[in-house]
């Protein structure tokens, strides 16, 4: 009886000490994971950038991420309380933009996003943060082209569906021969090549690919203000308190100089002429 009463003893004292090492695992666990613990989704923050767009946003092949684009978005996080390990970029094609951000799948977008009325009557704005001209990207050794309506009878290339090609091909040069692509990077072959003359789209996406190191030296942005693009941060419809951190955060990205060292890191090799940063209207 004695005996059996022992061992019930130490199987219960065994019993005793696994419950509590158990215990001090998983407190220690806790404590070692920090702000990741077992809520890690609420230590993310999803953010709708581009994957494609060099000098703005772009996925390189070992997964990382680069452009100006990228830069805002990591800044704007940071001060909302985010470390750069708790950003999750996600990807934000042009027309996707909105249901990514009305359905939740992403905090905000930072996608060289235009902000216009229509797209106001789906989501709010923060911003703007950058103005942008569309422009027209040419040969760093042509001389020809100097303004829109030089390109009647040449041969303009932009992307299918692109509003910039029509509004020259329309608006400024009836004559040009328009040649759409699938994306920009067709449009730079057809340049390289010479059976395009032209390229146009946005100045900064312009610059970003001219400032691609396989491009520098031979492209160079012709210099027109053929458009005016204001880039916002898209979020939420309603959420004031979020346009407003951003709106805060925009402003002290420009008030200490980050804004500048973006552009110039970004744009800098295609000796892109940015206009300086705008007044934020959204939200005010």
């Amino acid at each position: 009886m004695k005996l059996f009463k022992a061992g019930a003893a130490a199987a219960a004292a065994v019993t005793l000490a696994l419950t509590a090492t158990a215990c001090a695992g998983g407190s220690g666990k806790t404590s070692d994971s920090g702000n990741g613990g077992g809520d890690a989704k609420k230590d993310k923050i999803v953010v709708g950038i581009k994957f494609d767009q060099p000098g703005l946003g772009l996925k390189t092949p070992d997964g990382k991420f680069t452009g100006f684009d990228v830069d805002v978005a990591t800044y704007v996080a940071k001060e909302l309380g985010y470390g750069a390990d708790q950003i999750e970029f996600k990807q934000a094609v042009s027309a996707e933009r909105e249901n990514l951000i009305s359905n939740g799948d992403v905090k905000f977008v930072v996608a060289s996003y235009s902000i216009n009325d229509k797209r106001k009557e789906k989501v709010d704005f923060a911003g703007p943060y950058f103005l942008a001209h569309q422009d027209l990207l040419v040969r760093a050794d042509e001389t020809s082209i100097t303004k829109a309506e030089d390109l009647n009878k040449k041969k303009l290339c932009s992307v299918t569906g692109s509003t910039s090609a029509q509004n020259v091909k329309t608006k400024l040069a009836p004559e040009a021969d328009l040649l759409e692509q699938g994306g920009y990077s067709e449009c730079l072959t057809g340049l390289e090549s010479k059976s395009v003359d032209a390229l146009t789209t946005d100045n900064s996406i312009l610059a970003g690919y001219a400032a691609q190191e396989k491009n520098v030296g031979k492209f160079k942005l012709v210099g027109l203000s053929l458009s005016n693009e204001n880039y916002g941060i898209g979020l939420k419809k309603g959420d004031k308190d979020l346009q407003t951190k951003i709106n805060a955060a925009l402003k002290k990205m420009v008030s200490d100089g980050s804004w500048e060292q973006f552009v110039k890191k970004n744009f800098g090799p295609a000796n892109y002429k940015n206009e300086p940063a705008p007044q934020i209207t959204e939200g005010s």
